[in-house]
């Protein structure tokens, strides 16, 4: 019995980690911006999928003002980003929501003579849940079939993997020395 719970205990923590590393981890898509638009937002439940910002003095919730980027997929779907600065979280530092709109105003493009933007985001799209990944780079490739590697999500993975072995490996000697070799 209790190994079904050790185990389903693992499994759940595990996919808590790799759903908070996919949500978190910049991905990149090439798109073709359609238009971009700026709307008022009012959150509820799904607060934590936006800017903390958006509570009064009181705590209570309030809309705010939300840069939007419509972009559209090489194989005809839609994709709409947010644009809007990061908070402390993710660290992303981003500070440029207003810069970013303009060059995505800027590179507004039709289906007659498409310019491919690869954008760089975190985050996820869920209609049922009205969240939106998070633009927080665009820049201009030549085709839709360019290939982008994500060195960064590769390496911050394989050092992180390194990182919970180092501890592993210690917490296990530890567990040896101070209660001898039964573990």
């Amino acid at each position: 019995m209790w190994v079904y719970v050790k185990w389903t205990f693992r499994i759940l923590v595990l996919a808590f980690i790799v759903a908070f590393l996919h949500y978190t981890l910049p991905h990149h898509s090439i798109v073709r911006i359609v238009g971009t638009e700026n709307k008022r937002v009012n959150v509820g439940w799904n607060i934590i999928f936006y800017d903390g910002r958006m509570r009064n003095a009181q705590g209570d919730l309030v809309g705010t003002d939300i840069w939007f980027i419509n972009t559209v997929r090489p194989n005809g779907k839609s994709l709409v980003f947010r644009n809007e600065d990061t908070n402390w979280w993710p660290p992303y530092l981003k500070f440029n929501s207003a810069d970013l709109q303009t060059e995505a105003t800027d590179l507004v493009s039709t289906a007659d003579s498409p310019r491919w933007v690869a954008v760089t985001y975190y985050g996820w799209r869920s209609n049922l849940m009205s969240i939106y990944p998070n633009a927080v780079r665009l820049r201009e490739v030549d085709s839709p079939d360019q290939r982008i590697i994500p060195w960064f999500n590769i390496v911050f993975i394989i050092v992180l993997i390194a990182l919970a072995r180092a501890i592993q490996v210690r917490v296990r000697r530890w567990w040896n020395r101070r209660f001898g070799s039964e573990a």
